[in-house]
């Protein structure tokens, strides 16, 4: 896969090296300040399912990219492989994400207090938040090791 000449999949790989950290920062804010919960719910959902999205292209592309030059695959052994792991991370990760995104509750951003969300059982109040913290923060690492091996590949080091 190719755009005006260049591999698909060094032009892809940033949105996944930007939008992942993104997605996992906002995650937390959601999971850890019920406050913001409001402005953080739909923004979260959206970002994690865009980074998803980067970073399945991105594995995707790499494969394709490997395919067209399998002298690389020695080269690129450990940033494959991490690249496998962050894209079953990220399936966890979004998966998280919606359920909490569906189930946590949080106050309004009216002053009425219309639109205010219940969870709809107290432990889930507990447990998912430090769900989505913990897959955040594993993403986060899995993201920038996959990156980190992508770039001593390429460059050297």
């Amino acid at each position: 896969m190719h755009i005006a000449g260049l591999p698909l999949h060094p032009l892809v790989v940033h949105a996944a090296v930007v939008l992942t950290p993104l997605a996992g920062l906002l995650a937390v804010v959601f999971a850890v300040a019920p406050r913001w919960r409001y402005l953080t719910r739909w923004p979260t959902v959206v970002l994690t399912a865009a980074a998803f999205v980067s970073v399945w292209v991105s594995r995707l592309s790499g494969d394709s990219l490997l395919n067209e030059k399998p002298q690389l695959r020695q080269l690129v052994a450990t940033h494959e492989e991490r690249g496998r792991q962050l894209s079953l991370l990220m399936i966890l990760f979004l998966v998280v994400v919606v359920v909490a995104a569906w189930a946590l509750s949080g106050a309004s951003g009216l002053i009425s207090g219309r639109g205010a969300r219940q969870t709809p059982a107290a432990a889930l109040d507990k447990v998912l938040p430090a769900l989505v913290v913990v897959s955040a923060v594993l993403v986060l690492v899995w993201v920038v090791l996959t990156g980190d091996a992508g770039a001593r590949s390429v460059w050297g080091g």
